[in-house]
């Protein structure tokens, strides 16, 4: 729809047929917006629709709009046409019919009746009998019309268009979800996923419902944008949703899971529980020897298996035989965390009760390595060394060995045969040599 040219002095007949070009043109270009606008998808379905909230108000006056764009354009389409009548009177028109001709096509030569004017929305259609307009001012006019006009029926539309069949996608997957959720025992009120599924459900179909009757609600438009339908749906409520059901998806995959490998988890859960306990008679008699065979020390207490474990693993196993499988997802998972626990628990109680047993083996074990070094230097028939080597085996060899004093007897042993060692060589070079790097 574009605009006639500006206003001037008597037209000569050859502006005048011009003008009447330019005007014809711009009618046919009119005519065949407000077609399209008429026919088009969205408008229909306005019309049809049961509108509420800010589209039943802005249809309100898109309507108004469009009525009065007719009014307008009957309005156009007559003084196009009395132009052309007038023109055509004579091949060479007088001064008289140009006088008329610039008068209807530059001046304010349109007038619209107050009763096209009366659901205006705008000033215009207050009490007016008539409003004047010149073609120009007209055509500004109906383009500014059109474009609220077709820009709130492209918004509508596009809102239409895309969410309510994406909205029946995503209830389809949820239905199908629902089913299969059933199917595992995941029902509202007896898990968060049978809650989720009910809300999103809810959700769903009052979202479908606002978007059927204000589809305007769910419509952003582009900051900045002149072209009518600027815009996009917004899809805010619709993505959260449908993250929510992928999320339930998920917690339902894992029932699934838990199904079908629900035996061999209890079974790897029996035995590990099964090596904890193991774990710790061990510890525990490992304590009792440790507090036979050494003295001054202190040995950790090994506490119990925890029963609290067997008794809910008995409960898993309960779970199971009644293809509970949404109570027993969770139940798993926290048992495996636990048994792990209790096996490193149990593990650790072990390594800290049997600390001193491991300290006096690895003096035996220092003790009879410089031996045989001594040994294989011919060494091994020392009076003194052999009186520390019988001291600190005594000390290692008895119960209850006191660590501390075996340990002092060791090094003695140690600190005498690393002096015979280095005494020849000390000899051979001549003068004393340091030989600490040998003990």
């Amino acid at each position: 729809m574009g605009v006639t040219g500006p206003p001037g002095p008597v037209m000569d007949r050859d502006e005048v047929d011009r003008a009447l070009a330019r005007l014809g043109a711009e009618h046919e270009a009119i005519e065949t917006s407000l077609l399209a606008l008429q026919d088009h998808a969205g408008r229909r379905l306005l019309e049809g629709a049961e509108l509420t909230g800010v589209t039943r108000e802005r249809w309100a006056g898109a309507e108004a709009s469009i009525t009065l764009l007719w009014a307008y354009f009957d309005a156009y389409t007559d003084a196009l046409r009395s132009a052309r009548e007038i023109r055509s009177r004579r091949r060479w028109s007088s001064r008289e019919d140009l006088a008329d001709l610039t008068e209807l096509l530059r001046g304010e030569s349109v007038t619209v009746a107050g009763s096209a004017l009366a659901g205006a929305p705008t000033p215009l259609g207050t009490g007016k009998l008539s409003q004047s307009f010149s073609l120009v001012s007209l055509v500004d006019r109906m383009n500014e019309l059109y474009a609220s006009s077709l820009d709130m029926v492209v918004a509508a539309d596009a809102v239409w268009s895309a969410l309510p069949a994406r909205i029946d996608l995503l209830a389809a997957e949820l239905q199908r979800t629902r089913r299969l959720a059933h199917s595992v025992g995941v029902r509202p009120g007896e898990h968060p996923a049978g809650d989720d599924l009910e809300r999103i459900t809810r959700t769903l179909t009052h979202l479908r419902e606002q978007v059927v009757s204000d589809p305007l609600a769910y419509w952003v438009p582009t900051q900045g944008s002149s072209a009518p339908g600027g815009g996009r749906p917004d899809t805010t409520v619709y993505d959260r949703e449908a993250r929510a059901l992928e999320d339930v998806r998920r917690e339902i995959d894992a029932v699934l899971t838990v199904r079908q490998d629900a035996e061999q988890r209890l079974v790897k859960l029996r035995d590990m529980l099964s090596r904890a306990d193991r774990t710790l008679a061990e510890a525990r008699t490992a304590r009792g020897e440790v507090l036979a065979k050494i003295a001054a020390t202190e040995v950790p207490v090994v506490s119990g298996p925890p029963t609290v474990l067997q008794e809910q693993l008995a409960t898993a196993a309960e779970y199971r035989r009644h293809a509970q499988w949404h109570r027993l997802s969770p139940l798993l998972e926290s048992l495996e965390q636990k048994a792990e626990d209790e096996l490193l628990r149990a593990r650790e109680s072990l390594t800290a009760v049997t600390q001193p047993l491991a300290v006096r083996a690895e003096l035996r074990g220092r003790l009879d390595a410089y031996k045989a070094k001594v040994a294989r230097l011919g060494l091994a028939e020392d009076p003194f060394l052999i009186e520390r080597y019988d001291a600190a085996r005594r000390m290692l060899w008895s119960a209850p060995c006191d660590l501390r004093v075996a340990g002092q007897a060791v090094l003695r042993y140690q600190q005498a045969a690393a002096e015979l060692l280095s005494a020849p060589r000390a000899a051979e070079q001549g003068g004393p040599q340091d030989h600490r790097g040998e003990r």
